[in-house]
């Protein structure tokens, strides 16, 4: 789950926090963007080809990112550049497309009229290595190690985090972020400022709130926040009912996340909510196995062996539907 010397933007549970700023980034807000545009009612992920071939510019010998509202930053393209202290397996290592859709699926706090440019970037801006959020963009970056399904889904949803906060709590917002220091308990401007170490900005620790309270299980896998001295947001009374109403629309039901998917063998299921039994189902509607839960703290999991009933391994497409009902079957794909 390690990257660069100077590790990602997100620190959860043992992940340590060190960040290189660019002189593009708000010196007080890290891994936050100026001069992005806002994009309206859409997340749009780009992989890493996609992203080059719509941002990427050569000047030389050196690759640029230059996006729309004047931000441009340099791309390290080698492994070998000296920038890169811990060179890991020895290549880039970028998101997975699809998982960031699937952490994205999972979220279950109303996404409609949020926008979003999502960039998995190929390689990591030379200036700052960390993934990045601004108005209505995320860059993701890439490890130089294989990034574990876990960290992406965590990574990705606390950078949209970021994202719902510039549009639906904006600095211009005094009364809203009144409201929401005095819940948070951090009222002290002194000590939780956009200038304080990294886990007291008020930015990142909404952005961490957000992942806690409404990102899926794997997004949450585990259990604790960037800031270990603050209380879990799901302790905070009042705090999920705010930032539900800054959305001005219906909760959505948390999603049942399968990885890895595809597989071969084992399969691991995971859901924010209530533990039921998870039946799974073959294309023709066959019933293959009923999963039983294990619960903790508002989350549950289920672990599957890949076989049927009667033992039979199996291959091909699956269903997997929660007992309760809540949000839709999960279609996992088994591999010969």
């Amino acid at each position: 789950m390690t990257t660069f010397a100077l590790v990602r933007r997100v620190s959860i549970g043992i992940l340590a926090t060190l960040f290189a700023l660019a002189a593009t980034v708000l010196a007080s807000q890290a891994n936050e963007l100026s001069g992005a545009p806002t994009r309206a009612g859409s997340l749009r992920i780009l992989g890493p080809e996609q992203a080059l071939k719509q941002y990427g510019e050569w000047r030389g010998d050196r690759l640029w990112l230059v996006l729309p509202g004047g931000l441009e930053f340099e791309l390290v393209t080698s492994i070998d550049d000296p920038a890169i202290a811990n060179r890991g397996d020895g290549k880039f290592h970028p998101f997975d497309v699809d998982e960031v859709q699937r952490a994205f699926d999972a979220v279950s706090y109303p996404l409609s009229g949020v926008g979003a440019e999502v960039l998995v970037l190929p390689y990591p801006r030379r200036a700052g290595f960390e993934s990045a959020a601004a108005p209505g963009l995320i860059l993701l970056s890439p490890g130089t190690r294989a990034l574990s399904v876990q960290q992406q889904h965590a990574e990705a949803v606390h950078e949209l985090g970021h994202v719902v906060q510039y549009q639906r709590l904006p600095d211009s917002d005094h009364e809203g972020w009144q409201r929401y220091r005095t819940l948070r308990g951090i009222e002290d401007a002194g000590l939780y400022s956009p200038s304080a170490p990294h886990a007291d900005r008020p930015h990142e620790i909404f952005a961490e709130d957000f992942r806690a309270l409404f990102g899926g299980a794997i997004a949450n896998y585990s259990g604790s926040i960037e800031n270990p001295e603050l209380a879990m947001p799901s302790q905070v009374p009042g705090l999920a009912e705010f930032l539900r109403g800054l959305s001005g629309g219906p909760m959505v039901a948390a999603s049942l996340a399968a990885w890895p998917n595809p597989a071969r063998g084992a399969v691991a299921f995971a859901r924010a909510g209530d533990a039921v039994a998870v039946d799974l189902y073959d294309v023709t509607g066959r019933r293959l196995a009923t999963l039983a839960p294990v619960g903790a703290d508002g989350s549950a999991s289920w672990s599957w062996n890949g076989r049927d009933e009667r033992g039979q391994r199996v291959t091909g497409i699956v269903f997997a539907r929660p007992r309760d009902g809540r949000g839709p079957a999960v279609r996992l794909t088994l591999l010969p």
